[in-house]
């Protein structure tokens, strides 16, 4: 069975376990960990779960078998599969466009994602100075921070805003991480981190989901979570569940059709898709799981977004037995939902340098992680130095966002919904139909459900979630 190879490098996935792990890695995130959960709690609870659970199925589902089917059809980076599709469709090469944009937003999302992952960083080498001393004082299921008030653990988060040059160097660390990676080839790099990163991140979220349930609230963590009460939904939480849904999934990013390249033609993408979409859902649920009893044992606010992670939690671990370590445990596990992201947010665009330049993958990976290096920098810098910039003051969407907001606005908000679009228009619409339906392993009558989703439903629902990006205050207050 010939493989699907991508550029000159003939790199591919060794098994469909391989490539599932790597794609789950990809869309569980910091996302998963901390914007679910906020979701969830700012907007009804069990209500806003099952109708995100609902979007998944029916919109996000269908866009990820569309990626991933458009990335091993084309064989190669995500701009020049999207165009040989368009060539095999007799359609426009200028349909190369949403593989440009996909790369393009993931490459901008990894530069200051990785700046969000320093600040990770940072927390991983806090709890766990904080659990060294505990254990060397005898005490290793101590709580976090011991000795410590309030104000003092809450307020490491400024202290490490107001240092330029820390976030800067926990930025480059975390940049230099992702890049060793990807420079290491499909297999001997992404693959294999995916191998290693996966199974220990679902270790870990288990350990920390099992510590909340018999040291927190996990019953009202449950009635929360899966008690629905529908008067608490609205349209801007309808909106939240639909968004959340399509990109928790990273769609849109080029990670997800680059990946497609590496499979080999004998996966079957329909069921492959299926399981992606599952395992990352359930990553989210259990999500809630873990945080929510913590949260709602010493009372505080699960809506509270970032400051969630890394002001409120560490202040309940000191409250709670064994604080020190599970802190630390916690961190860790953020740390690889966010490695594994980031590898994919950089593989796009290295994939395309490689195929466009060709020049070797070490070098390409150096390349593109040292561009986005340098824009993360810009970004670390609104936070201190250009703490009063506003690069997008002119735009009432975005007018008040410093630097790395603004960039994640644009982002979140314009570039991954236009992205998911486009593909939901190309694959609905565009190209070829025996052609797509070989490719996603469908029956007749699937995959007349399948590209219903994708044709009409996907697009009406997708420019939803960016008309209303773009124009705040239109689904109301």
């Amino acid at each position: 069975m010939a493989l699907t190879q991508a550029g000159s490098s003939g790199d591919h996935w060794s098994s469909r376990t391989a490539f599932i792990l790597a794609a789950v890695g990809a869309a569980v995130g910091l996302g998963n960990i901390w914007r679910f959960p906020t979701l969830a709690g700012e907007n009804g609870g069990g209500a806003f779960v099952l109708v995100y659970i609902g979007f998944v199925i029916l919109l996000g589902l269908p866009l990820v078998l569309s990626e991933i089917l458009l990335g091993r059809a084309g064989g190669t980076d995500a701009i020049g599969s999207v165009e040989k599709v368009a060539e095999q469709s007799r359609r426009s090469r200028n349909w190369k466009g949403i593989g440009a944009l996909q790369i393009t937003a993931g490459f901008l999302i990894l530069s200051f994602y990785s700046v969000v992952a320093g600040w990770v960083i940072n927390y991983v080498l806090i709890s766990g100075q904080d659990w060294l001393a505990a254990l060397f004082s005898g005490a290793p299921f101590a709580p976090a921070f011991a000795g410590e008030n309030q104000g003092t653990i809450t307020g490491r988060m400024s202290e490490l805003f107001a240092s330029p040059w820390r976030l800067i160097g926990l930025h480059g660390i975390f940049m230099v991480a992702t890049v060793w990676i990807v420079a290491s080839g499909v297999h001997n790099g992404i693959e294999r981190a995916a191998k290693w990163l996966m199974p220990a991140f679902f270790i870990l979220l288990i350990i920390v989901t099992v510590y909340g349930a018999f040291t927190g609230n996990f019953a009202e963590a449950v009635a929360f979570m899966f008690t629905p009460d529908f008067s608490q939904l609205n349209p801007i939480a309808l909106n939240e569940a639909l968004g959340q849904a399509l990109f928790s999934l990273s769609l849109a990013a080029g990670g997800l059709l680059t990946y497609g390249a590496y499979i080999t033609r004998d996966v079957n993408l329909a069921s492959t898709a299926v399981m992606i979409a599952m395992m990352d859902t359930g990553v989210a649920i259990i999500a809630g799981l873990m945080i929510f009893p913590i949260v709602f044992a010493v009372g505080l606010d699960p809506a509270s977004g970032p400051a969630l992670i890394f002001q409120s939690l560490p202040v309940a671990f000191n409250s709670m037995p064994a604080g020190a370590l599970v802190g630390f445990v916690f961190f860790i596990l953020i740390f690889f939902a966010a490695l594994t992201s980031s590898i994919s947010l950089l593989e796009g665009p290295t994939a395309w340098v490689i195929d466009r330049f060709r020049i070797v993958r070490p070098l390409a990976a150096i390349m593109v992680g040292s561009v986005a290096f340098l824009i993360g920098v810009i970004c670390a810098l609104g936070y201190n130095v250009w703490a009063d910039v506003r690069p997008l003051g002119f735009w009432n969407a975005f007018a008040q966002n410093d630097i790395l907001d603004a960039l994640d606005g644009v982002t979140g908000k314009i570039m991954l919904p236009l992205g998911a679009f486009l593909v939901s228009i190309f694959i609905g619409w565009m190209a070829d139909r025996r052609l797509v339906q070989q490719q996603t392993g469908l029956s007749n009558g699937m995959f007349a459900v399948w590209r219903f989703l994708v044709a009409w439903v996907c697009p009406i629902a997708v420019g939803l979630v960016l008309l209303f990006g773009l124009v705040p205050g239109l689904l109301g207050s």
